[in-house]
C-alpha cells in the first residue's frame, strides 16, 4: 500500500482542498504501514531476499529497488526498536528460558568475504506445563561466539536456564542465580548420528532407552508442575537410574578413544542437569523450544547467505523476535506488523506494551 491524497476542487468558487495527511511509518515516505509489513514479513518468515523481492514487484509494474526496500526495513526496525525492547523485557522476566545460538554469516567489510556472528535465542514458553502467561521469544545478535554475551543478556536473570553444554554459560550457573538444566534431545543426537552412519547393539539400546522417556513426557503435556514432576518421579527416575548405571557398564567395555564412549560420557558429564526435569516440574525434557525458535534463520540462511552488515544482523534478530513471538502466539505476523505499524509512530512510548501481540490481537483480528 502506497499513501496517495486526493485534492479536490470546486467548480463554483475554485477553491482546492485536500484531506489531512495521515500518519507514516516512514516521515516523507510513500511506503504504508501495508507494504512495510509485508515486505518485512516475506524477508524474515517466508525467506525471499529483498532483490527477489524487487523483481517480484517490477513484475507487477511496480519499481522498488532494492537499495530501497533495505532503507525501508532500516526504517521500520528503528521504528519497532521499543517494541523490541519490550519484548526483551517479557522473556527475561521469565524464571525458565529456553537458551541457544546459531550462526550468521555477515559481511566483512573491504574484502568481500564474511564472517562467522551469532544469532542468540531466549524463549519465554511454559505452556506445555500448564501456564497461561504468553510464549515469546527475544533474539539478540552478536559479532561472535564470546561467553561474555550471554553473560551479559542473562546479566539480571535468576532462575532455570535450559540450554546445551555450551562453555559459556558455566559462568551463569557459578553466579548461583541461574540452574542448568541440559537437554535430552542433544544427548539423544551423540547416539543418533553414530546410528545413522553405523548402527550397533549400543546406539539401538541408548536410542530405546531415550525414547521410553519420551513416550512419559507425551502423556503428561500441559498438565500442571506438581502433577507432572510426580508422574517423572514414578516412572522417569527409575528408567533414569538404570539408564546411568548401564551407561557407566557399557563404558567400560569400550574404549575411551572411541565416538560412542565420547557420546556416553557427553551424558555422564551432564547428568544432574539432564535429569534435573524429574524434580521440577517447570522443566522440560529437552531444549526444542529454543531450536524450533532457529529454524526460521536456517532457512532464510539458505536464501539470503549472509547479513550485509552488524547493523543488518541487528535487524534480523530484532524482526526474528517479533515475527516468532507472533507465531507463539497464533498471530498472523503480517496482520500483527501491519496495525503495530499503523499506530506506534503516534503511541506514546511509555504505553508500547499496548502492541505486544497477546494485548492487540483483538484489533486486528480478521483484517
Amino acid at each position: 500500500m502506497l499513501f496517495y491524497r486526493s485534492l479536490l476542487a470546486c467548480a463554483c468558487c475554485d477553491a482546492i482542498v485536500q484531506a489531512p495527511a495521515a500518519s507514516r511509518p516512514i516521515e516523507r515516505g510513500l511506503a504504508g504501514p501495508g507494504l512495510l509489513a509485508h515486505v518485512l514479513v516475506a524477508k524474515f518468515a517466508d525467506h525471499i531476499p529483498l532483490y527477489r523481492q524487487s523483481t517480484m514487484y517490477a513484475r507487477e509494474g511496480v519499481e522498488l529497488e532494492r537499495a530501497l526496500l533495505a532503507n525501508w526495513v532500516g526504517v521500520a526496525g528503528a521504528l519497532l526498536r521499543p517494541l523490541v525492547d519490550a519484548l526483551r523485557r517479557h522473556v527475561l522476566a521469565a524464571t525458565k528460558l529456553h537458551a541457544d545460538d546459531t550462526p550468521l554469516p555477515v559481511l566483512a567489510p573491504g574484502n568481500g568475504k564474511t564472517r562467522t556472528a551469532r544469532l542468540w535465542t531466549y524463549v519465554r514458553d511454559d505452556r506445555a506445563s500448564g501456564d497461561s502467561t504468553p510464549p515469546a521469544v527475544w533474539f539478540a545478535y552478536t559479532p561472535d561466539r564470546k561467553g561474555e554475551h550471554p553473560q551479559a543478556h542473562l546479566a539480571n536473570f535468576s532462575g532455570l536456564l535450559q540450554a546445551d553444554a555450551y562453555a559459556g554459560f558455566n559462568a551463569i550457573y557459578e553466579t548461583g542465580k541461574v540452574s542448568e538444566a541440559a537437554c535430552w534431545a542433544h544427548a539423544r543426537r551423540k547416539f543418533y548420528d553414530l546410528h545413522a552412519a553405523r548402527p550397533s547393539a549400543v546406539t539401538t539400546e541408548a536410542l530405546r532407552r531415550i525414547g521410553e522417556l519420551y513416550v512419559i513426557e507425551d502423556s503428561i503435556r500441559g498438565k500442571p508442575p506438581d502433577e507432572r514432576c510426580a508422574t517423572r518421579q514414578q516412572h522417569a527416575r527409575p528408567l533414569l537410574d538404570d539408564l546411568e548405571r548401564w551407561l557407566h557398564a557399557t563404558l567400560a567395555t569400550l574404549s575411551r578413544k572411541s565416538d560412542t564412549a565420547a557420546a556416553i560420557l557427553y551424558s555422564l558429564k551432564l547428568w544432574p542437569a539432564l535429569t534435573r526435569y524429574c524434580d521440577d516440574g517447570r522443566i522440560e525434557i529437552d531444549n526444542s523450544a529454543a531450536e524450533r525458535a532457529l529454524r526460521g534463520v536456517a532457512l532464510g540462511r539458505r536464501n539470503f547467505l549472509f547479513a550485509g552488515a552488524d547493523s543488518g544482523g541487528e535487524r534480523a534478530a530484532a524482526m526474528y523476535g517479533l515475527i516468532g513471538t507472533a507465531k507463539l502466539n497464533g498471530v498472523d505476523p503480517e496482520a500483527w506488523l501491519r496495525y503495530v505499524l499503523t499506530h506506534i509512530a503516534d503511541h506514546p512510548v511509555n504505553r508500547v506494551d499496548d502492541f505486544l501481540p497477546w494485548n492487540c490481537a483483538d484489533k486486528f483480528a480478521g483484517v
